[in-house]
């Protein structure tokens, strides 16, 4: 089974003018195609024209091909060598980054299109399904300055049925603690002792100062973790976070391959790995990262603020994990969000989600979304 092409796919809401922080208002969509007639579907949270522009590059020279070239005619079967083979041919497009996006959004695809070609779910070809569901972790962002304004948007959560809500810090949280904790006060309160809480300081904080003195207050409010509490360049400053009695995640905002993150596990001491899937190189450096992660005996918990071929795609990779960790699901208004694909991913009563049991990723394309999402290009 030959890979014929590789299809990339420029989205974005119309009149999107990208002065929010929120990856769901545009997508990069990935379609590898091959002779037998299977297509393999991901997406990438990551600059479409960059995936693009990585994807269709012509050949400067052996260690800096475009992955087009260097997949075209290649059994896409033999998912973990062609990863490796694409990682060595964009050595000069550097050895992390967006190139390692392009990578992840094309292995993703490759292992769609195995389970299509043996009838089976990307969850059983990755050791199996542990689970046929799983619990659903909504992120609300903008959370509020106001009390009113806090419990109106963990409404939005809440009414979809979430039973664990990661609420995100803003910069002028590190302003003014008193204001901070009614803040967090507040969201605890509203959601009640039975709703899970999470916190993710987004980067908010620029240096461990600024953060450290929250951490009494997030133990007391029963946070489930602190995630992305600084800079990801500052991997020492995260160890200062460190066993303050509430768990630390990392990697989340942009770290790519599993070199990355073990140094933020190991020098920066974090409890939890929080790859994104579509950006730390795609379910085979998933794989990869999920074994080291084990012998250091700490968690890995995706990241996953795109669209519901994303929850899909993450629902494979935590149902096959001796681990029962929740899914990231994304609370945005952005219409992209909930409409790329034709399957929806409904929360029941118990807070949780089902894993998908057809072949793949078990999503497909809503070709009216491609239509009205299309990003033309001038």
């Amino acid at each position: 089974m030959r890979i014929t092409n590789i299809e990339v796919i420029e989205l974005r809401v119309p009149g999107w003018d990208g002065s929010g922080y929120d990856g769901s208002w545009d997508d990069c969509v990935i379609r590898v195609h091959t002779d037998a007639g299977i297509t393999g579907i991901a997406e990438v949270d990551s600059e479409p024209v960059v995936v693009r522009a990585i994807v269709e590059a012509p050949v400067a020279h052996t260690k800096s091909r475009g992955l087009r070239s260097v997949l075209l005619g290649a059994d896409a079967r033999d998912i973990e060598a062609l990863w490796d083979r694409m990682y060595d041919a964009t050595y000069h497009f550097g050895r992390r980054g967006a190139a390692i996006h392009a990578i992840s959004g094309i292995d993703i695809a490759l292992w769609d299109i195995k389970g299509k070609a043996e009838g089976k779910p990307v969850a059983a070809l990755l050791g199996g399904r542990k689970r046929d569901r799983v619990k659903a972790y909504g992120t609300v962002y903008p959370l509020g300055r106001t009390p009113d304004e806090v419990r109106a948007n963990l409404d939005r959560g809440l009414a979809l049925g979430l039973k664990a809500i990661k609420i995100v810090a803003d910069p002028f949280w590190a302003d003014d603690i008193a204001v901070t904790e009614r803040i967090v006060r507040t969201a605890r309160d509203h959601v009640g002792p039975d709703v899970d809480l999470m916190v993710d300081a987004a980067t908010a904080w620029t240096s461990a100062e600024q953060g450290l003195p929250l951490l009494p207050l997030f133990r007391e409010c029963r946070m489930a973790w602190l995630e992305a509490p600084l800079p990801l360049d500052d991997v020492a400053g995260h160890a200062r976070f460190a066993g303050h009695g509430v768990p630390v995640g990392g990697g989340d905002m942009g770290l790519t391959t599993r070199f990355e993150f073990l140094d933020m596990l190991d020098r920066g001491r974090c409890d939890i790995a929080q790859p994104d899937i579509t950006m730390v190189g795609g379910y085979t450096e998933m794989r990869r990262l999920a074994a080291e992660v084990a012998t250091r005996g700490k968690r890995i918990v995706t990241h996953g603020y795109k669209t519901n071929l994303l929850v899909a795609i993450n629902l494979n990779f935590l149902a096959a994990q001796a681990a029962d960790e929740p899914c990231e699901y994304s609370t945005s208004v952005s219409p992209l969000r909930w409409e790329l694909t034709n399957e929806r991913f409904p929360i029941s009563a118990d807070g949780r989600i089902a894993v998908p049991d057809a072949p793949g990723v078990g999503v497909t394309l809503s070709e009216d979304a491609l239509v009205r999402f299309a990003r033309r290009r001038v």
